[in-house]
This record gives C-alpha cells, structure tokens and sequence, in this order.
C-alpha cells in the first residue's frame, strides 16, 4: 500500500515546489521509495517542441527522480496564467478520472508520492461545463494537505485563512512549513509562534532561503503521508 501528501501553499510563488524538491531529497536519502505527482502545471517552456514541466524537472533534478518529468504532470500547458484558463485557451480541459489513472500508476511504483499543487488551495484547473477545482483533485486521491506558507509579513493571514478553508471541507491539515525562514528575525519566530496559535496546526519545519535541507528527520516527514 503506497502513502501520499498533497503540498499546497498560502499563495502562488511561496515555494511549494522548492519544498517538495525538499522533501524528496529528504526522504530519498534514507533510501525511502518516495516519487512526485503534478495533476496541471501552466507556464511550461518549449524545449526542441516539447513542453518541459519546470517543477516537475525541478524536483526531479534536486531529488535524483530519474523518470521523465513529462509522465509525472497530467496536464501540460505552455500559457502562463491559472491552469483553467490555460486549459481553455489550449483546448485540454483537464480530467478527473485522468489524473486519478496517472495517479493510481504511480502508487505501483512509489511506496510514498509527495503531490503538488498548482497555486494556492482555492484554484481552478477547469471552468467551463464543468467545475474542478484543486480541492477536488484532493478530495478525489483521498489525501491530507501540507501548507507551505511565507515567513515574510502578512503570512499570519494567509495562513489561518487557508487552514480554515480546508477544514471548512473537511480537508486535514498535517502541518505546515514555514519558507524563506530566518531565525534571527523576531518577526518570523513570531509568525511561527501565532501560526501555531491561531490554527492549532504544527509548524513541522522552517526552511531558510536557499535551504539545501527541510529542517526536519526523515522519520518525522513520513509520518505526512497517509494510505492510499
């Protein structure tokens, strides 16, 4: 039985992919079969006629994933703007039962799959006779959420926001990780502290920009994942 985690974040840009690229490393130095899954990635750059998905590379290229980043992102588009739209303007609306396939594939594979998002937690990936948004490709894989958040001002809010959010859906928040972290910033201890406080959600690691580790033990990151 394969174990997974959706990574999401408070915003688009706060570091999801540099974290998960983290967490790979983390887990795959300890020998841990650990592989990475994306449903839509938009904003990808054409490389001899082929869209490369650039967080999949990443995580590849920073976890040593030898697979083809290609077969690890369901949706693929070149349009850099929000996955629904980029659907729309490329005429590849994304599918459930698809990424639920890809998915499923992967578990034969992977004994545990860290899984991506796209943006923050309210995003669309399709709006036209239908409606998915990301939540429903949470709901849909049966998996718990890891928010990574910023370190920076304003990150209070966004966060406590996006927990409550989720439960609101039942969603169930595992921790959160807290990215361009910087101890000697009372500021960011602080936001850490109040994080904590308002949410009721641990903060399961604080990573430092550039960070070439996630700041927590390979036992402790496991214990994220859930049965799929």
């Amino acid at each position: 039985m394969s174990r997974a985690v959706f990574i999401t974040g408070t915003s688009t840009d706060v570091g999801k992919t540099f974290v998960s690229g983290l967490i790979l490393k983390k887990l795959r130095a300890g020998k841990i079969s650990a592989g990475y899954y994306k449903a839509a990635l938009s904003g990808a750059e054409e490389a001899g006629g082929i869209l490369v998905p650039g967080d999949a590379k990443y995580v590849c290229d920073v976890s040593g994933i030898k697979e083809n980043p290609q077969t690890l992102v369901s949706f693929i588009y070149k349009t850099p703007v929000s996955p629904h739209l980029a659907a729309r303007i490329e005429r590849q609306p994304v599918d459930l039962e698809k990424i639920e396939r890809d998915f499923n594939s992967l578990k034969s594979v992977y004994e545990y799959i860290t899984v991506e998002g796209s943006g923050g937690l309210v995003c669309p990936l399709r709006v036209d006779d239908k409606i998915i948004m990301l939540t429903d490709v949470i709901k849909s894989l049966n998996l718990d959420i890891v928010i990574v958040a910023s370190s920076l001002l304003g990150t209070i809010n966004s966060t406590v926001l996006t927990v409550e959010y989720a439960k609101k859906l039942n969603i169930a928040v595992k921790g959160v990780i807290m990215n361009y972290f910087d101890e000697n910033d009372f500021m960011h201890m602080d936001n850490k502290k109040q994080i904590e406080k308002f949410t009721g959600v641990p903060v399961i690691a604080s990573v430092s920009k550039n960070s070439q580790d996630i700041g927590a033990e390979a036992e402790v990151i496991k214990r994220l994942y859930k049965e799929v």
